[in-house]
């Protein structure tokens, strides 16, 4: 069970970026009713799983607990949303576990490499900024700024309780009505948080450090938002070129053809598309990470590979392309709290619940020539956003790199 709300820190500003997911680690922390040790043990007592996270344009609360214990979730989950106690012990003890918790995603640099690609592309807009915030903000962030935000952003409009299991879809409204019923559904002042648009930049961010092992590279281009239809083939090119890693098996005899030169020419450690959408925009491209030597390489072909989506992609590509990716979405169903998470999502990207049958549907009209139509309209001289880290100084300049988003065909 699980309460999907649509908002994130595209919904914050520079003075309070971060507030979010302070706030995220907070509402864990006990209640008014409960306070901490309380909330926990009743929980654990239970033998009920909690978990939360926030990205930056959902925040979503989540239990798995035995289906027989269900109203007491859904009464903990909303007492925990709507009352969240934030006793200001526990907002000096969170500001240390977040510092730590940002010097470890400073440690995985694929993270980093997309913060700074969000960085870059939306430059100057409110998708440019981390989840996590700036480590000024998270030092002084006030008691009175948690508040604001969850007065300003926990409305019933943009909640969504989901469920999935052993549950009854009549005893869940019953309970939804009867602990949620109290969330507020109107704004102060009726000010409603409009989203403004946040604009793409073709541009780049370069962090040069000879000392690191590997260099990470994104490289990525404005896509489509959630709702538009555009995705579909855009996700069935993104399977045509596939993804490789050094530990798949079969060598050079891989599906896709980029994984193939891969391993032929020994070009890069591993690689993989992305399509990652927001409500009004999106960013679409591929990341790898390759020694030092192989960078230029690696981003000749993978930008011939995109090149050939737009002019060449054959029929037998497109249809492997879309087997793979009817088991894709076969497998993000794959328990309990995956299927939850689907409809939280769905609900609020959608406003209903896409099936299996619909996916595939959509996937089966997809041919050949609508994958070259769509990826000439987002690829095809386009300005892409490159983020890159490590030891890059083979990485070609930026006008190699947009010169490369087109051919010259005689």
């Amino acid at each position: 069970v699980g309460v999907w709300l649509d908002v994130g820190s595209r919904y914050e500003n520079e003075k309070n970026n971060g507030v979010g997911n302070f706030v995220e680690h907070l509402v864990f922390k006990g209640t008014k009713k409960r306070p901490g040790t309380a909330f926990e043990k009743e929980v654990e007592s239970m033998g009920a799983h909690l978990n939360s996270y926030t990205s930056r344009e959902k925040t979503a609360f989540f239990m798995k607990a035995l289906s027989k214990d269900l109203p007491k979730v859904v009464e903990i989950l909303a007492d925990a949303v709507q009352n969240c106690s934030l006793e200001d012990s526990q907002i000096e003890k969170e500001r240390n576990v977040i510092l730590q918790e940002m010097k470890e995603i400073d440690g995985s640099l694929s993270d980093v490499v997309f913060d700074y690609l969000h960085a870059t592309a939306y430059q100057g807009t409110a998708l440019g900024q981390t989840v996590e915030g700036t480590t000024k903000n998270v030092k002084t962030l006030s008691r009175a700024s948690l508040v604001e935000y969850i007065e300003t952003h926990f409305k019933a409009p943009r909640m969504v309780l989901a469920a999935a299991g052993g549950v009854s879809h009549k005893e869940l409204v019953d309970l939804a009505q009867q602990h949620f019923g109290n969330v507020p559904y109107q704004y102060k002042e009726d000010a409603v948080p409009v989203l403004p648009r946040c604009r793409f930049t073709g541009s780049e961010i370069r962090v040069r450090d000879d000392a690191l092992p590997l260099a990470h590279v994104a490289v990525a281009v404005e896509g489509p938002g959630w709702a538009n239809s555009d995705n579909i083939p855009l996700l069935v090119a993104n399977s045509v070129i596939g993804r490789y890693d050094l530990t798949f098996g079969g060598g050079k005899n891989q599906s896709s053809k980029l994984a193939a030169l891969s391993v032929e020419h020994k070009l890069c450690h591993s690689f993989q598309t992305f399509n990652t959408c927001y409500s009004d925009t999106g960013l679409f491209g591929f990341y790898f990470v390759s020694d030092k030597m192989n960078i230029e390489d690696t981003m000749h072909v993978a930008q011939g590979e995109w090149m050939r989506m737009c002019t060449s992609v054959t029929e037998s590509d497109v249809k492997r392309a879309k087997n793979i990716l009817r088991s894709t979405f076969v497998s993000l169903l794959d328990g309990t709290t995956p299927v939850c998470e689907t409809i939280g999502s769905h609900v609020l990207n959608y406003g209903r619940r896409i099936s299996l049958a619909e996916w595939d549907a959509r996937i089966s009209e997809v041919d050949a020539r609508t994958v070259r139509e769509v990826c000439s309209k987002y690829l095809y001289d386009k300005c892409p956003a490159v983020a890159a880290v490590g030891p890059i100084e083979q990485l070609p300049d930026y006008n190699r790199v947009r010169s490369a988003m087109y051919w010259l065909r005689f």
